[in-house]
């Protein structure tokens, strides 16, 4: 799937399904001594209360948020994001309905960290309006790794062994967008971290249960 530049609304797949992506790929890099880092000193993908986080500590920040059954709230900054240089301003809000976290979003606009914000509700994408001049909002650079699934495959087989009997990444992925994964099926398939983190199956069940993808409650 295409991204444009900016991104449009229907560029993103329905929110459970990016939900259960970035859910997947952030349980299977979960270890307790990053779970025990607060968010500041964090980088990489992780699920913690606020909700999905994408962090590379240089050019890009996102978070996705579980905002009520059907609803998330997706927000963030990529360095080729225009959006909060544009002049005239762009108002990244307009038309945003009343369920937005605006505390956070209006700290965030203050601070000159927001790039772009997109809701999701009754099964589809919205954010504001654009002007024809805005080249970029970010969304492709911060999100094409979610949205293009074959992409994804690539980084979740460094932790999942596909080389075994019985299902691979691709099956355990379909199941987690359905929000049906066998965790422990998961658990038995995780394999040794390339950088050299360790394996940790109790992080990864806590990280699984946070995300609610699995088919019930992961025993540890």
């Amino acid at each position: 799937m295409t991204i444009h530049r900016p991104g449009l609304a229907e560029d993103l797949p329905p929110g459970e399904e990016l939900w259960a992506r970035w859910a997947l790929l952030a349980a299977v890099k979960a270890t307790t001594d990053q779970e025990e880092r607060p968010s500041v000193h964090r980088t990489g993908h992780w699920i913690d209360e606020e909700g999905l986080h994408w962090d590379d500590a240089g050019c890009t920040w996102w978070i996705m948020s579980r905002m009520g059954e059907g609803r998330f709230v997706l927000y963030g900054e990529d360095e080729s994001s225009g959006v909060k240089w544009h002049e005239p301003p762009i108002d990244m809000l307009a038309g945003g309905p009343a369920w937005l976290p605006y505390a956070e979003l209006h700290d965030r606009l203050e601070g000159y960290e927001l790039g772009c914000v997109y809701w999701y509700e009754n099964g589809s994408w919205s954010r504001a309006p654009y002007p024809d001049s805005l080249d970029d909002d970010g969304l492709d650079c911060g999100m094409s790794d979610f949205v293009d699934r074959d992409r994804l495959l690539e980084e979740l087989v460094l932790r999942i062994d596909d080389t075994a009997t019985g299902p691979g990444a691709d099956s355990l992925l379909a199941d987690a967008e359905a929000h049906r994964l066998d965790a422990q099926l998961l658990l038995e398939r995780l394999r040794s971290h390339a950088d050299g983190d360790p394996l940790d199956p109790a992080a990864v069940a806590r990280a699984l249960d946070r995300a609610g993808i699995t088919a019930h409650e992961v025993s540890r």
